[in-house]
C-alpha cells in the first residue's frame, strides 16, 4: 500500500508512511466494505500476509488464484480502470502495487509468476498486468525511492496533477490548493479542505458531576437527576469545569479515539489537557529549525500583529457605524489603532512590534464601551482589560472565553503535530504555551469578542445571576458559564468566508486550516498564514 501511495504521489507516500498521518475516508471505508462483500460471496479472499526481507517489502495479497496451472495474484479496486485506445489499462499504481505482491508471492512459493491481474469493480473487467524484468526493475527503484524519502525531513513537493489531490483523503492535510494559491493568488482554488467540523464538544459544567464510560458511550451522570449518555464516535473534545469527575475508564475511551479532553478551574482558568494526535519529529524538526531563524520569526510576528489590530480597527468601525464615534469615543480609539498600524508596518525590530501592539490593544479597549447600548446596565460595561483575576463582569467573560479559545487552539496545535511551546511571538513567561498565545491572537476579536458584545447589546447577560464576586475579583457563575458556553459553541458553527482562498468554512474548521497554514510556513511553502482580515 505504500508503495501505492508512491506512485500516486510522493507527498501522499511522505505525509502517510514517514509522518503517519493516515484518515479513512469513504473511499477507504468502501474499499474494506467490497472485500468483506467478497470474502463472504467469493470465498477466494486469502488476505495473506507475506514478508520479504530481501525486497525489503510487507504485504498483504488480496487473493491468489490458479489459471493455467500458475498462481496468480489479484487485487480487487472499487474504481474503474484506465482507458486506453486498447482497451481497459490498469493505473500505473495499482500495476505498480500488484507487481510487488507477486514478487512477494514468488518468494514465498519458490516460483516465477509472469503476471498479475487487477479486478476494477466499477467496470466489471479484469486487466492483466505483465510481471516482466522492466515491472521487477521499478519496484525495486520505487522500495529505493521510499527508503530515501524515509530518511528526509523535507515532505516532497505537492503534485503538479491537480486531478490527483480531488481524490486524495489527505488533502485536507497536504492543503494543495491553498499552497497553490499561495504561488498565483488569481488562481479560484478548489475547496478540499472540510467546511464544518465532524464531532461536537461536550461540556461537563456542574460541580460534581461525574463523567464515565458505557462501552463506547461517555455517560455524564450529574448529583441529581437522570444520566445522559453521548456515542464517543460524536464527540470531539470533552471539557471539564470546575470540580466534576472523570473516571480513567473515560479517559482511556477518549484517548483511544483520538478525543481531546480538557480541564478548566471554576473560574475559567485553563488547567490542562490530553490532546489526541500524532507527533512525528520530522514536523517538530522543521518547527525547531524555522524558529531559530530571528528573520522568520519576525516576519510572521509582524504578520499577526497587524492582522489582529486590524481586526480591532475594523470590529470599531463596523461596530460604531451611524453613531457618533467622537461623542462617544470610538473615533479617539480608532486614529490611536490607526497610528500603531502605520508604525507596526514599518518596525525592525520584535520589542518596537511588541510596543505599537500593546498601543493599539489599550486604544481598542478604550474603545469598547462606547459600541456598547447606552442602556446596558453599568456592571456591565468594561473599563480596561484586568486579567488575573477580572475585576469587572465585562473582563470575567472575556477572560473565560479566551479559555476555551486558547484549548481549542491548543488542540489544533497538537492535532497538526506541532510543539506548542516553541512560538515565535510570545515570550514563555508563564505555563501557557507560547505558540497557543501566538495563533489565538488572530480570532481573539473574530470568535469572542464579537458575539460577547453583540450578547451584550441584546441585554442577554443578568450581572447578579450570571457572576460570582469576591472583593474585587469576578467569576462567572455556573449560569454564566453555561450562557457562555453556549455563545461560544454557536460561534464556532457560524460560517466565514476566508478573505484570501474564497471559500467559507466554520470557525471551528478555521482554526484548524489556520495552524495547517502556518505549519506550511517553515515547510518551505509560506504565504497565506495570518491572512484573515474582518470586513
Amino acid at each position: 500500500m505504500a508503495l501505492h501511495a508512491l506512485a500516486y504521489c510522493e507527498r501522499l507516500f511522505y505525509l502517510e508512511e514517514v509522518e503517519e498521518i493516515r484518515i479513512a475516508d469513504e473511499a477507504i471505508y468502501a474499499g474494506r466494505r467490497l472485500h468483506e462483500k467478497l470474502t463472504a460471496d467469493e470465498g477466494e479472499i486469502v488476505s495473506l500476509v507475506l514478508e520479504s526481507e530481501a525486497l525489503g517489502l510487507k504485504g498483504k495479497v488480496d487473493c491468489l488464484r490458479r489459471r493455467d496451472g500458475q498462481v496468480i495474484p489479484y487485487e480487487h479496486k472499487r474504481g474503474r480502470a484506465a482507458k486506453s485506445d486498447d482497451g481497459p489499462q490498469a493505473w500505473s499504481s495499482d500495476r505498480l502495487q500488484v507487481c510487488a505482491y507477486t514478487l512477494l508471492v514468488e518468494e514465498h512459493l519458490g516460483t516465477t509468476i509472469e503476471e498479475g491481474r487487477i479486478r476494477y469493480h466499477a467496470d466489471n473487467v479484469t486487466v492483466r498486468v505483465s510481471v516482466d524484468q522492466a515491472a521487477r526493475d521499478e519496484v525495486r527503484k520505487a522500495v529505493a525511492r521510499a527508503r530515501a524519502l524515509r530518511q528526509s525531513v523535507e515532505r516532497p513537493p505537492i503534485t503538479e496533477n491537480e486531478r490527483l489531490c480531488a481524490r486524495c483523503s489527505l488533502a485536507p492535510v497536504c492543503l494543495p490548493e491553498e499552497e497553490r494559491l499561495a504561488r498565483d493568488e488569481e488562481r479560484e482554488p478548489i475547496r478540499l479542505f472540510p467546511p464544518d467540523r465532524e464531532r461536537q464538544s461536550l461540556h461537563v459544567t456542574e460541580h460534581g458531576a461525574r463523567l464515565t464510560r458505557a462501552g463506547d458511550r461517555l455517560v455524564v451522570v450529574p448529583r441529581e437527576g437522570e444520566k445522559t449518555a453521548f456515542p464517543i464516535r460524536d464527540i470531539g473534545e470533552v471539557i471539564i469545569h470546575g470540580h466534576a469527575q472523570v473516571t480513567t475508564q473515560a479517559i482511556h475511551l477518549c484517548a483511544h479515539h483520538e478525543v481531546g479532553l480538557h480541564w478548566l478551574t471554576g473560574g475559567g482558568n485553563y488547567v490542562g489537557g490530553l490532546v489526541a494526535g500524532v507527533s512525528p519529529v520530522q514536523r517538530r524538526i522543521r518547527q525547531y529549525e524555522a524558529l531559530r531563524d530571528p528573520g522568520l520569526a519576525f516576519r510572521l510576528a509582524k504578520r499577526l500583529a497587524l492582522a489582529r489590530a486590524a481586526s480591532q480597527l475594523r470590529f470599531l468601525l463596523r461596530a460604531s457605524q451611524g453613531s457618533d464615534r467622537e461623542a462617544n469615543g470610538v473615533q479617539k480609539a480608532v486614529a490611536a489603532i490607526r497610528v500603531a498600524l502605520a508604525a507596526m508596518g514599518h518596525v525592525e525590530g520584535i520589542d518596537s512590534l511588541r510596543g505599537h501592539e500593546g498601543e493599539a490593544g489599550r486604544a481598542y479597549f478604550s474603545g469598547l464601551p462606547g459600541i456598547l447600548r447606552k442602556d446596558l446596565d453599568s456592571r456591565l460595561i468594561c473599563t480596561g482589560r484586568s486579567r488575573q483575576p477580572p475585576q469587572d463582569c465585562f473582563n470575567a467573560v472575556l477572560s473565560f472565553g479566551y479559555s476555551l479559545l486558547y484549548k481549542d487552539v491548543l488542540q489544533a496545535i497538537v492535532a497538526v503535530g506541532l510543539e506548542p511551546a516553541f512560538g515565535f511571538y510570545h515570550r514563555p513567561r508563564s505555563s501557557a504555551h507560547p505558540l497557543v498565545l501566538d495563533v489565538i491572537e488572530e480570532f481573539r476579536v473574530p470568535m469572542w469578542d464579537m458575539p460577547v458584545v453583540a450578547s451584550l447589546n441584546r441585554l442577554q447577560w443578568d450581572p447578579e445571576a450570571d457572576f460570582t464576586k469576591a472583593g474585587p475579583q469576578v467569576w462567572l457563575s455556573e449560569t454564566g458559564r453555561k450562557k457562555a458556553i453556549e455563545v461560544y459553541e454557536r460561534r464556532k458553527e457560524d460560517q466565514w468566508k476566508h478573505p484570501v482562498t474564497g471559500y467559507s468554512l466554520s470557525y471551528a474548521r478555521l482554526i484548524e486550516l489556520e495552524v495547517r497554514l502556518l505549519e506550511k510556513e517553515w515547510a518551505g511553502e509560506p504565504g497565506l498564514f495570518a491572512r484573515l482580515r474582518l470586513r
